[in-house]
Order: C-alpha cells, then sequence, then structure tokens
C-alpha cells in the first residue's frame, strides 16, 4: 500500500469550496475544478514526492499493464458551471491526429492543439451530489416536438427541419453545422424569449426551457446553446454513474462527481465556450447518431458494487463500509483506493493505514488489502485492453 498524492487543478468552471470540503482542507479563493489521481505527463500524481508516470517507467512490475503508460486516471469532479460541450475521440482518431499535428508542428501547449496525446477517453462519472449532464443526442423527433411546443417561428423551424427530413446522424450533423458555423442571435433570443414562458413547468418542456434558460446565465446569447438543446439531459444521483464512450458530445452541467477515464487530455469542444473550437474536425470526429442516454448497470462482487461499462481502459467499484472487514476487488493490474466520505482502515498482512475523506493509496498487483471503517471509498483499476 502506497499512499497517493493527487494534484488540483483550478479551471474556470470549478467550485469553491466542494474538494476543499471534501479533503478537509481551507479554500484557496480559487476554483478547484478536479483532483487528478493518475499518471498523466500534464499532472501526474505522487508517490514520495515522485510522478506516478516516472514511477510506472521504473518499477512497472507494480502496475500489471502492457502498455508504455499508466492507461487511467482518477478525479475528483467540482462543476459550479456548465463546462464546454465536448468530445473525445476514439484511439484511432487520437492516434492520426496526435501525429498530424506533430507534423504541422503545433506545441503541445498551444491554444489551437486538439491531439495532445494519442489516447482513447472514454470516460464515467459517478455522482456524489446530484449531478446533471447534458450527453448524445436526443430522439430527432422529440427534439422537433420540443421546440414546436416552445413555439419557434418559421425561419427557426427550417433550421432544425433536417432532423425531419434527413434521419439520424446526417440530420444531426447537418443541423449541428448550420448552428456553429453561421451567426443566428436572433434565433438564440427567440428560443431564450419562448423558454423563460415554460421553466416553472414540471414537464419536459419545462426541463427543456430551464436548459436553455440556464446555459444562457453563464453563455448570455451564446449561439451553442441552440446545439446544447439536440442533447439528452440526464440527472444522476448520488452513487448513479453515466458512461460516455467516445466520440459522444456531452457537457456537465454542474455537480460532484467521481470520474475514470482512460488517461487522456484531447478535448474537442463544440460550444459553450470561448476556446479553440475546430467544426470541420467535430463534424469528422463525433458520432451524430441518436441515443438514449441511461445511468449504467451495476452488480454486487464480495460487498462492493461494480459499475459495468462497455470500456476495456478501466473497472470502478464503490464500497460502502462497515466495521466488518472485508477484502478489496482484485485484479491482475494495480489498484487505487480513494476514499470519499469517512474513516476507512486498510490492512494488509501486519501493515495497516488509516485514510480520511480526499485520500488515496495505490495497491501494486497481487497485494490482498481488506477494508473496514465507516466510509465510501472508490477503487478504480486498469481494464483489459484489447
Amino acid at each position: 500500500m502506497l499512499q497517493l498524492q493527487g494534484k488540483i487543478r483550478d479551471y474556470a468552471w470549478g467550485s469553491l469550496t466542494a474538494i476543499p470540503e471534501l479533503m478537509g482542507s481551507d479554500p484557496t479563493g480559487d476554483p478547484q475544478a478536479e483532483y487528478w489521481l493518475g499518471g498523466h505527463p500534464l499532472a501526474p500524481a505522487t508517490l514520495d514526492g515522485v510522478g506516478l508516470d516516472t514511477v510506472f517507467k521504473s518499477t512497472p512490475q507494480w502496475f500489471g499493464v502492457r502498455d508504455d503508460r499508466y492507461p487511467v486516471l482518477m478525479k475528483i469532479l467540482a462543476a459550479d458551471h456548465p463546462l464546454s460541450l465536448q468530445a473525445h475521440p476514439d484511439r484511432d482518431q487520437a492516434q492520426v491526429g496526435f501525429d498530424q499535428e506533430n507534423l504541422e508542428g503545433i506545441p503541445l501547449d498551444a491554444p489551437n492543439r486538439i491531439y495532445r496525446d494519442p489516447w482513447a477517453k472514454p470516460e464515467i462519472i459517478v455522482a456524489l451530489t446530484d449531478f446533471d449532464v447534458l450527453c448524445g443526442f436526443r430522439d430527432p423527433a422529440t427534439t422537433v416536438d420540443l421546440f414546436k411546443r416552445l413555439g419557434v417561428g418559421e425561419s427557426f423551424a427550417r433550421v432544425i427541419a433536417p432532423l425531419s427530413m434527413r434521419k439520424g446522424s446526417p440530420g444531426f450533423a447537418e443541423v449541428f453545422l448550420n448552428i456553429l458555423s453561421h451567426d443566428h442571435p436572433n434565433y438564440v433570443e427567440e428560443v431564450l424569449h419562448l423558454a423563460h414562458q415554460y421553466t416553472e413547468d414540471d414537464t419536459d418542456l419545462g426541463e427543456f426551457a430551464r436548459t436553455a434558460t440556464e446555459l444562457n446565465h453563464f453563455f448570455p446569447q451564446h449561439r451553442s446553446i441552440l446545439a446544447a438543446l439536440l442533447l439528452n439531459r440526464i440527472h444522476l444521483e448520488p452513487g448513479q454513474g453515466l458512461f460516455i464512450p467516445t466520440r459522444t458530445l456531452h457537457s456537465y452541467l454542474g455537480g460532484v462527481g467521481v470520474e475514470v477515464m482512460g488517461c487522456s487530455d484531447n478535448v474537442l469542444r463544440g460550444g459553450l465556450t470561448k476556446k479553440h473550437i475546430s467544426v470541420d474536425e467535430l463534424i469528422r470526429v463525433v458520432d451524430f447518431s441518436p441515443c438514449e442516454m441511461t445511468c449504467v448497470d451495476t452488480t454486487d462482487e464480495a460487498g462492493f458494487t461494480r459499475y459495468l461499462t462497455e470500456s476495456h481502459e478501466f473497472i470502478l467499484w464503490r464500497g460502502d463500509l462497515a466495521s466488518e472487514p472485508i477484502q478489496i476487488p482484485g485484479t491482475d493490474t494495480c489498484r487505487i483506493v480513494l476514499v470519499v466520505e469517512g474513516e476507512a482502515e486498510l490492512s494488509q498482512d501486519d501493515t495497516t493505514l488509516e485514510l480520511i475523506a480526499g485520500q488515496a493509496v495505490l495497491l501494486p498487483v497481487g497485494e490482498k488489502v481488506t477494508a473496514c471503517g465507516s466510509a465510501t471509498i472508490f477503487i478504480g483499476a486498469p481494464g483489459v485492453t484489447p
């Protein structure tokens, strides 16, 4: 058992208080958006002051993975306002994009750089508080119906007409491209004006209207609000998880959660941001197929809740500990254990380690560890990459 120190990421959308409160530290006055526990070279966690990326190279026998880097990134994420509309490439797209931008000589830290590494980034978010997400394109007939019930005029109705005229992904791609490529402030103003009439309704139209007005609070009159309204809105209760495959357009609207993902920082932004947007690259990478997004299924594994995802990159469990010791799930790879609430006691042979909320440990390959206490913990591990 090796105690792991994560790295704070201070993005502007982060909460001033959520991560400090969880970790029992004093707020700094700056937003703290994410707490990274992984080996990504941008912000590697440390073991005794040594970056996990360096430890991985010097002692690969601890990790049990056959890749050239530690492939999983676990985070605490605390969003006080919506993140940008974004999607992440699959492995093949990431490799091609990374190589191409290297050939073009674009520095890794350049603001117009899209591919900062050659890796995929599927992800799961598990809510610690109420958590809202926009994710995946809603059924096109439902979207057209919502705008119609909102009362949009004929001019904007023609903008979204491809959702009815062209089935599936071609219709969404055309509407999305039209929204982002042309400036239609009157359409945004029209939709927002109409939305204010329905924000108190306890219906699907009321939720649709509230999404528009909430986004406008943070991104006034931004045309990509119209793009965001094409997506499903998902509400997560604490403990529920949502898996977001690569190529899926999404935005976290707000809340605190544990996020586990492929160890990548590739982000293609599609709106709700002042940062660089490459519309052509979005059209190439994003999957515009309509889909229904639901919470991931779970299963009990010897007293731990395992979140069942399609990802080969990672495995995730949650454990609600009691006084009776229980063995932490084992794999053929290392595991990271993160305490998010209460106090946990981890034991291995004659060694005992007491952890409080916000603390984490790395369990090298083969270590059999039991846990007890009054605490909620998460265990993340590399998956099986085909």
